[in-house]
């Protein structure tokens, strides 16, 4: 066993052996004016602590707690801790297009935010800033301090350089220059890509160094116009000038081993671009320390000394009748005890559960996070509890524990219900969603959250689209029961039609032999007729044409008599006002042919007026 603190011996042990020294071997003030054997008759006898027994108490107390502060330990072999890091030239575009505001409030500041969340994202990387256009200028060299990086990076504009346009191999170069290592150099490029189509010689340059590019696209494809100080658009030939992202500039970042991520409003961009570049990047070892592990002791001098101290402040008596008690109470400091020591190593199970939480032993985790919150009832363990279940994907145990922490602060309380909102929505059931839904609702009313509102809405959009699906289904199941319904019918009807048929089939076999039969009667009265009726038919039939010819002969000669009305009934034909007599039969013929259809071709002609005047809607 060691001291870690072994000064605090040195300072306080004999200060401490004097003071007590002292106080042991003082007299009571009574003491000097009597007597032993006076004071005896004089005491009460009462069998209490005397002074001297409570002072040794208290030495033992104080000597107790010097060897705590000390901090005794036990040697529990050496741990060697390794400082790596995967060195980043942070490149930004503040050409003249980045002042488009498709983004809020525009292109550059939007970038810088991205650039400074990216510093608070990987403080244990080494970083540094490239501002660039047409020509690039070193602004910070690789650092780990951030928070000067950060300064030089909110002063950057686009007065910072003179030189209008985008010249990405000037920035390869000036990469090249400043990263000095050997192996693969790293570039993460803010830009909107300029107006370049061809990227081929800088994809051949950052090939032949071993330049890796990632690339965070800035801008939208919609575009918008760049607006200079002064308020005035840019302008090219009389034009406004709308700036697009250049999409292009991806080739550069997928050819040299890279990736291309185009911005988002969230720091989910920032994150996804720390993972693959933790992914790609190799990092080195920048320095490495071998640090001793101790099994700390502290605990034991201190519990005992809290122990003495309790009894030193009390009246107990010596007598045997208060044995029981004072062995009650020893029985019940030393269940306490227990506890307190729990107490004391609290901290190093919660620490052991958090390192097993970020090195992804969410088992582990959950396991002492949610023994120790039963236990205790620690809000704050059980929501980590929680979390481990989450990330194990044991969702419906995640929800349960989540309800059962409880928080005073809203914020807590909103993170709570957004985690539990989310485990509804892994389920991916319907109901799920509804609760979600609620989820999410509660958590906005307590703290508003970006993030959570996001959530919010793609969860009503799924709701939305889970109804939509859900509707179609119940049409195709009615159409298919109506379809059903349709051939069962059809199945009837053509049974029924069937059986009719059959029936009409022996109807008219029937009614055919019944036709047979009169005609074989007729046929046989036919051959019986006389030469006679034959012969009246004829006449009859003479007399009728007779009659005909004669309505003729009137009809023409009530023309000739009134040839207005001769005009009036029918056309000229090539001006002449007589007809031939062969045209006149013609006309004649055709107006007979009218008479008994003269209704309906009225009919016809009010519909094609009809049509005729038909409105345009």
């Amino acid at each position: 066993m060691i001291f870690l603190r072994p000064e605090i011996l040195y300072y306080l042990l004999p200060p401490f052996f004097i003071l007590f020294a002292l106080l042991l071997t003082q007299k009571e003030t009574q003491e000097h004016y009597f007597s032993d054997e006076v004071m005896k008759k004089l005491k009460v006898g009462t069998d209490t602590f005397t002074l001297r027994t409570r002072n040794i108490f208290l030495f033992l107390v104080g000597l107790l707690i010097v060897l705590a502060l000390a901090e005794p330990v036990i040697e529990d072999g050496t741990v060697e801790v390794k400082s790596k890091s995967a060195d980043i030239m942070l490149a930004l575009d503040i050409s003249d297009s980045m002042l488009a505001e498709d983004v809020y409030p525009n292109r550059l500041s939007f970038a810088k935010q991205k650039a400074i969340d990216l510093l608070k994202l990987a403080p244990d990387e080494r970083i540094g800033i490239v501002a660039f256009a047409k020509n690039s200028y070193l602004v910070s060299p690789m650092s780990f301090d951030h928070n000067a990086v950060s300064f030089l990076l909110r002063q950057l504009n686009t007065d910072s350089i003179t030189e209008k346009g985008t010249d990405l191999l000037a920035l390869l170069k000036v990469a090249n220059e400043t990263i000095k290592t050997k192996s693969k150099k790293y570039l993460l490029l803010l830009s909107d890509g300029g107006d370049k189509d061809d990227f081929s010689a800088e994809i051949s340059y950052a090939k032949e160094k071993n330049i890796v590019v990632f690339i965070l696209g800035i801008g939208t494809k919609k575009g918008a116009p760049v607006k200079k100080e002064d308020g005035t658009f840019v302008k090219y030939k009389g034009d406004i000038i709308v700036s697009k992202l250049n999409e292009d500039i991806a080739s550069l970042a997928t050819s040299s081993s890279g990736v291309y991520i185009q911005s988002v409003k969230s720091s989910a961009d920032i994150k996804a671009m720390l993972s693959e570049i933790d992914s790609i990047s190799e990092q080195k070892e920048l320095k490495s320390e071998t640090i001793n592990k101790f099994i700390p002791l502290f605990y034991y001098p201190l519990g005992l000394a809290l122990f003495l101290l309790l009894i030193a402040t009390s009246s107990l008596y010596k007598k045997v009748q208060v044995t029981s008690p004072l062995l009650v109470l020893f029985l019940a400091l030393a269940g306490f005890s227990q506890n307190a020591r729990a107490g004391l190593l609290d901290f190093m199970e919660l620490d052991k559960a958090k390192k097993a939480y970020e090195v992804g032993d969410f088992n582990t985790s959950g396991k002492i996070y949610s023994e120790y919150g039963e236990q205790f009832q620690d809000s704050f363990s059980l929501y980590n509890a929680a979390n481990a279940l989450y990330k194990q994907e044991l969702y419906n145990e995640a929800i349960e524990t989540y309800e059962k922490s409880s928080f005073e602060d809203n914020i807590s309380n909103a993170n709570k219900h957004g985690n539990i909102g989310n485990a509804y929505v892994k389920k991916r059931t319907p109901e799920s969603l509804e609760k979600a839904l609620k989820s999410y609702e509660t958590s906005l009313d307590l703290h508003e959250d970006k993030d959570i509102r996001e959530n919010l809405e793609a969860v009503k959009k799924a709701l939305e689209k889970q109804k939509k699906e859900q509707e179609k289904k119940e049409d195709k199941k009615q159409d298919k029961q109506d379809d059903k319904e349709n051939e069962e019918k059809q199945d009837k009807d053509s049974d029924e039609k069937k059986d009719s048929q059959d029936g009409k089939k022996s109807d008219e076999k029937e009614e055919s032999e019944e036709k047979q039969e009169a005609k074989e009667d007729k046929d046989n009265k036919s051959d019986q007729k006389s030469d006679e009726e034959k012969s009246q038919e004829q006449k009859e039939q003479e007399k009728k044409q007779e009659k005909e010819k004669k309505k003729l002969e009137e009809l023409e000669k009530d023309k000739k008599e009134d040839p207005k009305e001769e005009k009036s009934g029918a056309p000229l034909v090539d001006g002449q006002e007589n007809m031939s007599d062969a045209e006149e039969e013609k006309w004649i013929q055709k107006l007979n042919a009218q008479q008994n259809t003269f209704m309906y071709m009225l009919g016809e002609n009010k519909l094609d007026e009809e049509t005729n005047d038909e409105k345009p809607w």
